[in-house]
């Protein structure tokens, strides 16, 4: 969308007063400022002005401690290019709005390395030089909650007024329970272009999970999860409850993660991990291989925070060792069956918490790394992968941390910049943690110790 044409979508909706201007941080939290519609000039001709300190902010919209960006430079301002995604409607604000997606440069018009959009954009381009296309889809899971507790609650059902207690994996009746809320949420994704498929109730009360369709650009597959991600939560309180992406929102339920499937196409639009039969191609075990690999130094990626690591506790159901298989969801990296032609690979580590641009860029990265160095997997496992001795992820928050300050194959993937950012804002947000005692705590040691 160029400015005629976000000129043109404006005149069409002249209900629409406001436009929320923002860029997505390394936490993929969305940050911008709230601009009146006649200065779209402004937002589309990339003339809005930030600080790029803003990409690295902690989880809490605080500055990094001793960051060079906010006290070497003064705080400089970056520029907002328009990414060129269409103007998004926004209804479930009190009055009609618009949403413009922006990604940041530098003053002298190279774009910024610690922007995590820029930072998929890179790999894009890569995958590009060697006449591929990657063809991504996600699968993200969330819950809606009741919010009026300081902890989260089950939800009540619309329909019968009575709170959920129990765990409905692909529950008829929870879906349709839900069903007006649900049907504003795809409203809303055809609004915004979000290719929303397959709706189903997952393993937690109220937990859904909602399936993306195949797309053959990244940077687009990306963008419709963090939008998903924003009108989920909008529509939710609409509705009088709220929706959370946390890993894990109660302890003793099913924690929610963000799938990623997917193929590569070369020029000719052929699938190159197809060869026929279940197996797949070389290549594809190459992808596999550079994606366990790099697994262990980009779990921080996939968990980026500290209640990330509840849910890739032994024994949670999700993926915690570094293995692949065949129709396996005990393995962190899988193959589904089905037609030769759709032979794809799924990575199931990352939790909904996660920044989709990172999460994208760690895993075709990893798989391009694979790639380019001929790198052959182990043997695919059979069984459960849970109960087998295998190389394992990182244990808790701090030691990812280290792995992604430390890991050789990262500066493969990332640019310095981005590296010390996302590590700088992570070892700010542990500390605070770390500071931080637990009604847990008090109940079981104050008079007990």
């Amino acid at each position: 969308m160029d400015k005629a044409k976000a000129t043109e979508w404006l005149v069409e909706r002249p209900e629409i007063e406001t436009i929320f201007a923002c860029i997505c941080d390394l936490n993929g939290v969305m940050r911008g400022k709230r601009v009146p519609v006649d200065q779209i000039d402004k937002i589309v001709g990339g003339e809005l002005r930030m600080p790029l300190s803003l990409l690295g902010m902690d989880i809490w919209g605080e500055d990094i401690e001793g960051n060079d960006l906010v006290f070497d430079t003064g705080d400089a301002d970056g520029l907002c290019d328009f990414t060129g995604r269409s103007l998004i409607p926004v209804d479930w604000t009190s009055r009609p709005a618009a949403f413009a997606q922006l990604w940041m440069r530098q003053e002298d018009g190279t774009p910024f390395a610690g922007d995590p959009r820029r930072a998929l954009a890179e790999v894009v381009a890569r995958y590009k030089a060697l006449g591929l296309t990657p063809v991504v889809a996600t699968e993200l899971e969330f819950y809606v909650c009741d919010p009026s507790e300081a902890a989260p609650q089950p939800p009540r059902s619309p329909v019968t007024g009575k709170r959920l207690d129990s765990d409905g994996a692909l529950s008829l009746d929870d879906l349709q329970h839900f069903d007006a809320y649900l049907n504003e949420v795809y409203d809303a994704c055809r609004a915004q272009g979000i290719p929303a498929d397959a709706a189903i109730s997952e393993n937690g009360a109220g937990q859904f999970e909602i399936n993306f369709r195949h797309v053959a650009d990244p940077m687009e597959a990306a963008d419709d999860a963090v939008l998903f991600k924003r009108l989920v939560r909008g529509i939710a309180r609409k509705h009088g409850f709220a929706a959370t992406f946390m890993a894990k929102p109660y302890g003793d339920r099913a924690g929610s993660g963000m799938h990623v499937h997917f193929s590569l196409v070369d020029a000719e639009g052929r699938n190159v991990f197809d060869n026929g039969g279940p197996e797949g191609t070389d290549l594809l075990r190459n992808a596999v291989a550079g994606l366990l690999g790099t697994m262990q130094e980009n779990a921080l990626v996939f968990a980026p925070h500290e209640n990330s690591f509840r849910r890739l506790l032994p024994g949670a159901h999700a993926p915690s060792s570094v293995a692949w298989g065949y129709e396996n969801r005990t393995t962190a990296i899988r193959i589904p069956g089905g037609s030769p032609k759709a032979r794809r690979i799924e990575h199931r580590v990352a939790g909904a918490d996660a920044n989709p641009y990172l999460v994208l860029a760690s895993v075709l990265g990893g798989a391009l790394l694979g790639i380019e160095r001929g790198w052959t997997p182990a043997e695919p496992i059979t069984g459960d992968a849970y109960t087998q001795d295998l190389g394992h992820l990182p244990y808790d928050w701090a030691s990812a941390i280290e792995a992604f300050a430390r890991g050789p194959l990262i500066g493969d993937i990332y640019s310095r910049r981005l590296q010390r950012m996302f590590v700088q804002c992570k070892q700010q947000e542990l500390r605070r943690f770390t500071r931080h005692v637990t009604d847990f705590e008090y109940h079981s040691y104050l008079e007990a110790v």
